[in-house]
């Protein structure tokens, strides 16, 4: 690759942080980069064991580790906390290019390629926020690039920090061995005792140490994996009964399409079936079976493993997947002779996906898209209203994931924090960023008057004061 493509690269990850240096820490991301890496900061940076169980999810604490290293030497600070973003923000969008160029020769097409499968909305969501995705699609497409270029180095480097970025990181390297001993099987038309050769078995067996190592680290240390015994987060795997097992299983199935279909994808998925519908025997089916099976099978483990959980999926799971049928995408519409019509109608579906906003009584994931960006500003807004109008923010009951320190989402030293609500305080700070339950709509609307409301592009954070109940 030639030094300038690099560079641009470069350039569009800095920019694109500091584009966005004031995003503050948002949804999981307050539990796995502030909660964590500010526990670290204050007990020791590698004292892994001081997490304690209510703020310990069970994950590789990667992401807070390496915060509380740039923090012990930069300072703590949003700023500090994205710039130390920008090197796997790079190494991604990279890793992608290079995915890409595999597949498409013409250089004019790999940048329009490039750009169509790096403007799925909730890979951009990741680009702009402090959070471990970005890690593991860094690590991911590393080891997947390796494997597609038969490199053993890259792949084993891939896939020993992939192991070490989170649990679902563990199941990417799951989703790279399905890939790759597929490929050899149906794509390289290998014998099953080819592929198992000792580089290969040498390779994934390195590669899984540094999980294998960690998992046992927690088993000996803590005596659990993912099942907090405080059951902070609830107990994803505990049925009532073989009944609300398989109804879960349906639901859960349910959510895994509407997940692959959201924020614009239903354009692409629609585009792409229509097309095998009318078009297949036109199609060059040698260039698009890899690529299928990369889509199918990368995150196949997660997508296993999330049906059979209660714990709601989330759209970041999946990236890897999108990312795969966003490069099947193009490839096939590239194919056609009004390709570049095509391609801006799919392209605006995309960038279009990142408006979408659903109904508030409707959860919608809001760290999947670029629309919860006015959320930022309008937040500040409210906290400065509740500070200028005297309203203790310790006794004003917010949301997930408003409901804890400011400290915890904008690294500025204001430890106050909000509080869970009860239906019992006197203000309530709510925003349709926060997915509330039914129940709790309804007891605001009940219960509380607004007194103050600040909106931009159908975002919005409302303030709340109880209504005053009269005597008889």
């Amino acid at each position: 690759m030639k030094y300038s493509k690099i560079a641009s690269i470069l350039l569009l990850s800095i920019v694109i942080k500091i584009s966005f240096i004031n995003v503050g820490m948002f949804w999981d991301n307050v539990l796995f980069a502030s909660k964590m890496g500010l526990n670290l900061l204050d007990n020791g940076i590698f004292n892994w064991l001081s997490i304690p169980n209510e703020s310990d999810p069970g994950h590789p604490p990667f992401l807070a580790t390496l915060l509380a290293i740039s923090w012990s030497i930069f300072g703590k600070s949003l700023t500090t906390s994205h710039m130390t973003m920008i090197p796997f923000v790079f190494g991604t969008l990279f890793q992608i290019y290079l995915f890409v160029s595999h597949f498409i020769k013409n250089k004019n097409s790999q940048l329009l390629g490039f750009l169509f499968v790096i403007a799925d909305p909730t890979f951009l969501s990741q680009l702009i926020l402090v959070n471990p995705e970005i890690i593991q699609l860094f690590f991911f497409f590393l080891a997947l690039n390796g494997l597609l270029k038969s490199n053993k180095i890259l792949k084993l480097t891939g896939l020993s920090f992939l192991g070490l970025a989170s649990y679902r990181g563990m199941m990417l390297c799951g989703g790279i061995f399905l890939v790759d001993i597929i490929l050899s099987l149906f794509v390289y038309k290998k014998k099953i005792y080819q592929f198992f050769n000792r580089k290969t078995i040498l390779t994934y067996l390195l590669g899984a140490l540094p999980a294998f190592l960690y998992i046992t680290f927690r088993l000996v240390f803590k005596g659990w994996i993912s099942d907090n015994p405080e059951e902070v987060w609830g107990n994803a795997w505990q049925f009532d009964s073989s009944e609300h097992f398989f109804v879960n299983l349906f639901s859960n199935s349910l959510v895994l399409g509407h997940r692959f279909l959201d924020f614009g994808r239903y354009a692409l998925f629609g585009f792409v079936i229509v097309t095998y519908l009318f078009k297949r025997k036109q199609l060059n089916w040698n260039q698009l079976r890899p690529i299928f099976i990369i889509f199918i099978f990368s995150t196949f483990i997660i997508y296993f493993i999330s049906l059979l959980m209660k714990n709601p999926m989330g759209h970041r799971y999946f990236i890897p997947s999108y990312l795969s049928f966003s490069l099947l995408t193009f490839i096939i519409l590239n194919q056609f002779k009004r390709k570049h019509f095509i391609y801006f109608i799919l392209f605006g579906s995309l960038l279009l996906g990142n408006f979408i906003i659903y109904p508030k009584k409707i959860s919608q994931g809001w760290d999947a898209s670029l629309a919860h960006l006015p959320y930022w500003k309008l937040r500040k807004k409210a906290i400065d209203f509740l500070d200028k109008d005297g309203i203790t923010i310790n006794e004003t009951a917010t949301f997930f994931p408003n409901r804890t320190k400011i400290d915890n989402i904008d690294l500025n030293n204001d430890y106050r924090s909000f509080i869970g609500f009860s239906g019992k305080e006197e203000y309530v700070f709510y925003s349709n960023v926060f997915n509330l339950s039914d129940e709790d709509l309804l007891a605001i609307e009940t219960n509380y008057l607004l007194i103050k409301r600040f909106e931009k592009n159908r975002v919005f954070v409302e303030i709340y004061h109880k209504k005053q109940t009269t005597s008889p």
